[in-house]
């Protein structure tokens, strides 16, 4: 009973213990579930009306693009430019289909399965042609074979090799098939669109006169440029009054940022570049005396290795190609520099051939316990060829078919090395004639080939090629990077940096409105780190320095402005509006100057410019070349002018004010009204102006991206 008195006397001690125990539990809950939502959040590329996609998903997008653009143009890789624009194309498509669903769901719009099979069966729509179920003898899209390979590809993965090709189609069709549904439901948004915009034969005469009828005038200006701007006054009120008026013009929908930014390339010294000449010179040197071009080329670090292959014009640099046109055989050139890929070259013309730009052959492989034995079979099979035995037959008695095959030159001749025996193989198909037989001993096995056809005799041309780009050495990389140090530690501040920029010899440079949506930073390569920092400063901040470019960059960028998402402030755009106001002034002051003018010959007087402006039409503005102006106001008062009638006020343009006599009106030469292609003509403007709705629906959608910190 004492005890458990004893343990009573504990109760509130214990209550709290448990109490604290208790929260500390919960508490730990809570954090890894804050820590796995930030972690989550973290991982997220972006946002599509509420609709989050993670950088793992947006990838497989990527790589899934990527792998079409690869098999339907046949390439391996991509630019860093051209991969830039894939990851934007899938961002747009994405953010794009992703509003257009949410549309469609609102509307009830659905492509079904019925749809897409009478898609598949019709044939004719133009991506299926980018498939490999297109006829070879039709030229069309056939069904058939799309059934027939999704039935084969299910027993495919028996064999590993098969099952890979066989995946890499399906994945291609699957995407085909995504694009094609994607397609389908976008038409039937923009026909249900496109019926809901009518036209009339009302509008459409309207339209026809605005087009072809033309207006020839006596038309009197005064530019706004012969008054100077301090003869104008404009006062804080003035501008306030302007932007309150057209403030709709400064909305902004995304943010951005303005930089000022520091960027030094590191160049070649002129040390760096008589180094390399030294090296170049010896190449072209040990070349003329005749020296192993292999060897030379491989000393001299060219980037263009030595195949001793030759090969057509079309495999050689752009720069090489022309200069060996010019040279004998045997001539080696002095080093000479080519800006366009910024190297120093010197080239040995060793031979130059006609040759068979492809060649048939057929081949017979042959072996042997051992090499004496291989030897024996070879030149037994090559005399029983010589003598007239067939080569199919002989080439099924040693388990071979014999089948013909091509050999082009582009198959080898970008190869950057062939080993000894390649070489050989394809110097002997080069210059072995048709019907040709040739027997050649390798260290892995013996091959008697024999020349079936060759076409397209070509130059080809055996050359040694030393290219060395012209690159700065690492003492001048310390050089220009210590420099460049001590200025961005020395100087922590914007206006440090603008101050003491011209006694490092750098020079600070502007940049306005910058998006995360970019790829880099003010054009320069490897800037993502500075991007992220530029979204994540604040105003008079200054970032570290960012080594950057191809290696050869140095990079230091001060934030000067924050522009958020939405309207600009007055002192953001008080040039633009500044410039409305001081146009709107020089307007007031042209009107006192022309006030009472009744007629040309009055304004003339008043000191305005006269000329002759014939064929002005309501549909298009006139533009007038003594303003520098192209003025839709003015086309519009033409037009509502009578024949032989002195324009009833003052027109305000954008270059200038402008009063007007109409001396003609006519209907243009050859026009004849057809209402129902007019009507149709007007349906598919209405179309093209509607089509903008894409942009008020993104601006809705509640886009984020934040690709930039991921890319």
């Amino acid at each position: 009973m004492a005890a458990i008195g004893k343990i009573r006397s504990w109760g509130p001690a214990l209550i709290g213990v448990v109490g604290v125990a208790l929260f500390a539990f919960i508490a730990g809950d809570l954090w890894q579930s804050c820590e796995a939502t930030s972690n989550e959040k973290r991982m997220q590329v972006g946002e599509v009306l509420g609709e989050k996609i993670s950088v793992q998903d947006y990838q497989a997008l990527v790589d899934e693009y990527q792998q079409v653009m690869k098999m339907t143009q046949g390439r391996d890789n991509f630019t860093e430019a051209e991969l830039n624009q894939i990851q934007d194309q899938v961002w747009n498509t994405f953010v794009n289909n992703t509003i257009l669903a949410k549309e469609a769901e609102a509307l009830g719009l659905t492509v079904t399965t019925e749809e897409l099979q009478n898609i598949l069966k019709e044939g004719t729509n133009p991506m299926l042609m980018q498939t490999p179920f297109v006829n070879q003898q039709t030229g069309r899209f056939d069904v058939s074979l799309l059934t027939k390979f999704l039935a084969d590809y299910k027993t495919a993965g028996q064999n590993p090799q098969v099952a890979e090709q066989y995946l890499t189609i399906y994945k291609y069709w699957t995407f085909i098939e995504k694009s094609l549904k994607q397609q389908t439901l976008a038409m039937k948004y923009q026909s249900l669109l496109m019926n809901s915009l009518v036209s009339n034969p009302v509008s459409a005469k309207m339209a026809f006169e605005g087009q072809n009828d033309e207006s020839n005038v006596q038309l009197a200006s005064v530019a706004y440029s012969t008054i100077k701007d301090d003869e104008v006054e404009v006062s804080d009120a003035d501008l306030k009054a302007k932007y309150d008026e057209q403030k709709e013009m400064y909305k902004q929908v995304m943010e951005s940022r303005d930089i000022k930014y520091v960027d030094f390339q590191v160049l070649p010294s002129v040390a760096d570049r008589d180094a390399l000449m030294a090296t170049m010179k010896e190449a072209a040197q040990k070349l003329q005396e005749g020296a192993e071009p292999a060897e030379v080329v491989r000393k001299a670090q060219s980037t263009h290795l030595y195949s001793g292959i030759a090969v057509t014009r079309q495999a050689l640099p752009t720069d090489i190609a022309g200069k060996v046109d010019t040279m004998a055989v045997g001539e080696t050139s002095a080093p000479f520099e080519t800006k366009f890929d910024n190297t120093l070259n010197v080239v040995k013309l060793i031979a130059k051939n006609q040759m068979p730009d492809s060649v048939e052959y057929r081949q017979i492989q042959v072996g042997g316990a051992t090499v004496e034995e291989a030897v024996q079979r070879t030149d037994s099979i090559y005399n029983a060829l010589q003598a007239g035995a067939d080569f199919e037959e002989m080439a099924k008695k040693y388990g071979q078919d014999g089948s013909k095959n091509w050999m082009t030159s582009a198959m080898y001749e970008n190869a950057p090395t062939l080993d000894a025996e390649t070489k050989t193989f394809i110097e002997s198909l080069n210059t072995t004639e048709v019907n040709g037989l040739k027997k050649l001993n390798f260290s892995q096995g013996n091959i008697i080939f024999q020349i079936t056809d060759r076409k397209a005799m070509v130059d080809k041309y055996l050359v040694a090629i030393v290219k060395h780009t012209i690159d700065f050495s690492k003492e001048t990389y310390s050089a220009a990077y210590n420099k460049f140090s001590q200025y961005v530690s020395e100087n922590q501040t914007l206006e440090a940096l603008e101050k003491n920029a011209e006694k490092y010899g750098f020079t600070v440079r502007e940049r306005n409105d910058v998006y995360n949506s970019e790829h880099n930073v003010a054009g320069i390569r490897s800037t993502r780190e500075a991007l992220k920092w530029i979204f994540d400063a604040k105003e008079g901040d200054v970032s570290p320095l960012y080594e950057c470019g191809v290696n050869d960059h140095l990079l230091v960028v001060a934030m000067t402005k924050v522009h958020n998402v939405g309207y600009r402030t007055l002192d953001d755009v008080k040039d633009a509006v500044k410039a409305q106001v001081v146009a709107d002034k020089k307007f007031a002051k042209i009107s006192e100057k022309l006030a009472g003018a009744k007629s040309i010959d009055d304004a003339k007087a008043k000191g305005a410019q006269v000329n002759d402006v014939n064929q002005i039409t309501f549909g298009a503005p006139v533009f007038v070349s003594q303003t520098g102006s192209s003025e839709p106001a003015l086309s519009g008062a033409v037009a509502a002018t009578k024949e032989g009638a002195f324009s009833s006020s003052l027109v305000k343009g954008n270059g200038g004010a402008y009063l007007f006599q109409v001396v003609k009106k006519s209907q243009r030469e050859g026009a004849k009204f057809d209402a129902k292609a007019t009507e149709m003509q007007l349906q598919q403007q209405a179309l093209s102006a509607a089509s903008r709705f894409m942009n008020e629906l993104y601006l809705n959608a509640g886009v984020v991206d934040n690709r930039y910190l991921f890319f």
